[in-house]
């Protein structure tokens, strides 16, 4: 095996049962990370494979876990009929929250993972264990934030920790939810790469930033009335942008430039967050 590319890696795969969302996060010092690594579906689990790679076990391992497996007996029916086991890494999370991990004997130190409630967590030729403790020590500590929140919180901790001891290079971060994506017609609510950064694990956590500023949600609760005072400062600032006619399809042609129109829906009340990007414009 020493022909092929290791995915020298620390990843995370965890759910959310109360939200209803899977997913993984990781970094290596690889190309394109996130190519690899991380599987999820919901309602069904959330897979990462790693060290030499074996890629087929992120939708096998998916199919078994479909079929109502849990965790540890995926991890066993997939290493179990692969000669290269002993060269794998990999991280199961199952419907109702199990999870577990495995490392091939042959992975390259230092190598290991940790298995806990809704999460598994591995890593391979890290700078020490400190790693995963790390991505575990993190994702429980920020236990009721949303799921993409603590795989990014746990990515950070675990690169602050030592990470991979060959460097950054790339970095991924999943979350599945049903009907959690865009336009409610997909169940990818999260789904960004950063294929070749210098600190990929702070460049991934500035595209989540605008993945939540344009497709965020915001609390119906939280949404300000447009009265007769905002529905004037809304046209004037919108016909200063070159948007004019009837306030609502003006409002709605501005919003879809600005890949905003995932939280708009007519002009009675307007979520805070846009209202904040016109005004800042």
């Amino acid at each position: 095996m020493a022909d092929r590319p290791v995915v020298a890696t620390y990843s995370l795969a965890a759910c959310d049962l109360e939200a209803g969302q899977w997913g993984v996060a990781t970094q290596s010092k690889f190309l394109a990370v996130g190519s690899v690594v991380p599987w999820a579906e919901p309602q069904v689990g959330a897979v990462a494979t790693q060290a030499y790679a074996n890629p087929a076990y992120g939708p096998d391992g998916l199919a078994l876990l479909r079929s109502g497996l849990d965790a540890e007996t995926v991890v066993e029916r997939l290493t179990g009929a692969d000669d290269g086991r002993e060269h794998r890494q990999l991280g199961v999370v199952d419907a109702a929250g199990g999870s577990a991990t495995y490392t091939g004997r042959e992975c390259m130190a230092w190598a290991g993972g940790i298995a806990g409630p809704c999460f598994a967590a591995q890593g391979n030729i890290l700078v020490g264990a400190d790693t995963v403790d790390a991505l575990a020590a993190a994702f429980t500590a920020a236990e009721g934030r949303p799921l993409a929140e603590r795989l990014l919180d746990a990515l950070a901790a675990a690169q602050a920790a030592g990470g991979d001891r060959r460097g950054q290079q790339s970095a991924a971060l999943l979350v599945v939810e049903r009907d959690g994506g865009y336009a409610g017609l997909s169940d990818v609510l999260v789904d960004l790469r950063v294929d070749d950064h210098p600190e990929p694990v702070a460049e991934l956590r500035r595209l989540y930033g605008l993945h939540s500023l344009l497709f965020g949600r915001t609390s119906r609760d939280d949404w300000v009335q447009v009265d007769d005072t905002l529905r004037a400062e809304l046209a004037e600032r919108l016909a200063r942008l070159g948007y004019d006619g009837e306030l609502e399809q003006a409002f709605a042609r501005w919003a879809g430039t600005e890949n905003l129109e995932e939280r708009v829906d007519g002009i009675e009340r307007v979520d805070p967050v846009v209202l904040e990007e016109l005004r800042a414009r």
